[in-house]
């Protein structure tokens, strides 16, 4: 199938051949002959999918052919926004379509000033755009189509609220499109409040109905003093174009990044208490291949589409299921393969059994193995050191050097110092723990938890 056969506007097709696409995606070829139809719609999809386009080529199509003449996007992110904004200029740019990015943090002056000159397609997010409907400066926008992107991260965000007060001031008699990678039942609820008879459309597959099959997804249990060398080890290892690792802190992504710069690595730091500013010139670079490592909080997890992502990394496990949804997301995307590996401590079994059981996620255990540095540079005596300061003083070992009297002290330690380089065990260190062992910390864990909740019933009745 090409996208002749959807019967577009000859300049959108121009824009489409030169955005490079072939063929419609699985999603563009569901929901496409929908949305020209003029019914609602609610789509499951992946974000990196090409649901952008999915939504956005017929909406330029009716414009450019007259039969619309306003749309609105509305995202989670300002991030999302701008992507979604310059995409839907690259796509119509031959058909003179105007797109404007709506967003808090700046001023209202120039927003409010396009939107009421009349530009064909506002991208918005839910706070600045329910605060230019409230005020009353933007009575004359009343857009044809509505199109609610990633609506499960708008949940997530805390923004239903607002997205229903926006909708009581645009006009009933509009097509509404909702976009998002998974259907909880506020989201449902959602769609029953504001859509009409809507087409249900999944191009979700059986076995992925949260998390992309296209990602390989392994998980690493550590301990808790280990997590940095096993991310520095695993940054020296994989095979990365690109990369994210996200942390659950905002002084653990500053810690951790400069870490990693001191150590040579090309990486950047982005979260919620850097200016607006300073975050897009971050992605911007990170999209331009001038940084290769970003860490962030899940700032970065929700609606940032970076093409060429081969890893992300979960330097501490999330909070939440669908925060690792959202997070792995990034990679794997537009039919590439991606891989996400999740660092986990023995205190957060209960953490991955929930991601585990609530996305039904395929997570294959690994382990990290870790030359010593000592046999290739004698400088580096960090892991004998650390070794040596860990052991208990022995008291046959105090009667042992009693019994070296003879020997001078320098030349003894010196001579034990050697038998301990030459030690097989000190050649490699294990990060992660195997699967024998794993799957008896996990049969411990879930007895512990079977006692508690025993525990727990037997208080309840009393």
């Amino acid at each position: 199938m090409t996208f002749h056969e959807f019967n577009f506007h000859k300049e959108l097709l121009k824009g489409i051949k030169i955005a490079g696409f072939k063929e419609p995606s699985p999603i563009q070829k569901s929901v496409i002959p929908i949305i020209q139809n003029g019914e609602d719609l609610v789509a499951q999809a992946h974000t990196g999918t090409g649901k952008t386009a999915a939504f956005g080529l017929p909406i330029i199509n009716k414009i450019a052919n007259q039969e619309i003449e306003r749309a609105l996007v509305i995202t989670p992110t300002r991030e999302l926004a701008t992507q979604v904004s310059d995409e839907l200029y690259h796509l119509g740019r031959f058909t003179g379509i105007r797109t404007i990015t709506v967003y808090g943090g700046v001023g209202y002056g120039r927003q409010i000033a396009l939107i009421n000159k009349g530009v064909q397609i506002v991208v918005a997010t839910p706070g600045r755009l329910k605060d230019l409907y409230k005020k009353g400066k933007i009575d004359s926008f009343n857009p044809e189509i509505v199109v609610l992107d990633e609506a499960d991260e708008m949940l997530d965000m805390g923004f239903l609220d607002e997205i229903q007060e926006i909708f009581e001031y645009i006009p009933q008699n509009r097509q509404t499109l909702l976009f998002s990678a998974t259907i909880p039942e506020p989201i449902k609820a959602l769609a029953n409040e504001i859509l009409s008879n809507p087409q249900f459309i999944s191009v979700v597959g059986k076995d992925e109905s949260t998390t992309n099959n296209i990602i390989k997804q392994q998980y690493y249990v550590i301990e808790e003093s280990q997590r940095d060398k096993a991310i520095v080890k695993l940054l020296e290892t994989e095979k990365i174009k690109k990369c994210i690792v996200f942390c659950r802190m905002k002084r653990e992504v500053d810690r951790l990044t400069e870490y990693l710069q001191a150590l040579g690595f090309n990486a950047k730091g982005i979260h919620g208490d850097l200016e607006q500013n300073d975050r897009d010139e971050i992605i911007k670079a990170y999209r331009r291949n001038e940084i290769q490592i970003m860490v962030a909080t899940d700032v970065a997890s929700r609606g940032l589409d970076v093409k060429q992502v081969t890893h992300v990394f979960n330097y501490h496990i999330p909070f939440d299921p669908q925060s690792y949804v959202h997070r792995i997301g990034r990679t794997g995307r537009a039919g590439k393969n991606g891989k996400a590996i999740t660092l986990v401590s023995t205190d957060e079994f209960k953490e991955l059994k929930r991601i585990q059981k609530e996305v039904g996620a395929n997570m294959h255990l690994a382990t990290i193995e870790v030359e010593n540095s000592i046999s290739e540079d004698k400088k580096d005596f960090s892991i004998l050191e650390e070794k040596v300061r860990e052991v208990e003083i022995d008291k046959l070992a105090i009667d042992f050097i009693d019994s070296m009297e003879d020997m001078d002290y320098h030349e003894f330690v010196e001579r034990v110092v050697t038998l301990l380089l030459k030690d097989k065990s000190l050649s490699t260190i294990q990060i992660g723990y195997d699967r024998d062992t794993v799957n008896s910390m996990i049969d411990e864990y879930e007895d512990e938890q079977k006692v508690a909740r025993k525990s727990n019933r037997l208080k309840k009745r009393r």
